[in-house]
């Protein structure tokens, strides 16, 4: 009926409010899936941009449901060594370049367009074998909280600390993640 619902805002108000319900920034402490069912927009420039020993990771979702990164590894470099999730999944996707991700069953390269899914419980680790390539892709958390493994890195790092592997190792195991 008319009568049960307040009339909606209309002029600067309407267009206020109806651009903050659509497009909200990727924050650090913001859920941005949750159970109510609104689309939610999150533009190419936004997200937290993150440094982890070397490898940038820019997350675009975080909370609620999933987490989404889109992450870049330059040349040569290990994006992460060989490791097992005990309490979510990962799924990534490679934009550009090549990944070449270590799994049980040997080493598989990844290029534009392929996908890889690693369950929880399966050893995966990565790392662009290219000398002069980055490489670019999205990884998908399912659910989302180990983003905060990569702020621990990246604080870590920026207090002095040496980025080791015994390091990280220590990290992982705060987020159920035993290093192998």
């Amino acid at each position: 009926m008319a009568g049960d619902r307040p009339d909606p805002p209309r002029g600067r108000d309407a267009r206020l409010r109806g651009a903050a319900d659509r497009h909200r920034p990727a924050g650090r402490d913001q859920a941005l899936l949750t159970s109510v069912a609104r689309p939610v927009v999150v533009r190419a420039a936004d997200g937290e941009l993150i440094d982890a020993a070397g490898v940038a990771h820019l997350f675009k979702l975080t909370g609620g449901r999933l987490g989404l990164e889109r992450f870049e590894v330059p040349p040569l470099t290990v994006g992460a060594g060989p490791h097992v999730h005990g309490s979510h999944d990962e799924y990534f996707y490679v934009l550009a370049g090549a990944l070449t991700l270590t799994t049980d069953d040997g080493e598989v390269t990844l290029g534009a367009g392929d996908l890889a899914a690693a369950p929880r419980g399966s050893l995966h680790g990565y790392r662009n074998a290219s000398a002069d390539t980055t490489a670019t892709a999205l990884c998908l958390y399912t659910p989302p909280g180990y983003e905060q493994y990569f702020r621990d890195v990246h604080a870590a790092a920026a207090e002095g600390a040496e980025v080791t592997p015994e390091l990280l190792a220590e990290l992982r195991s705060r987020y159920d993640t035993e290093s192998r």
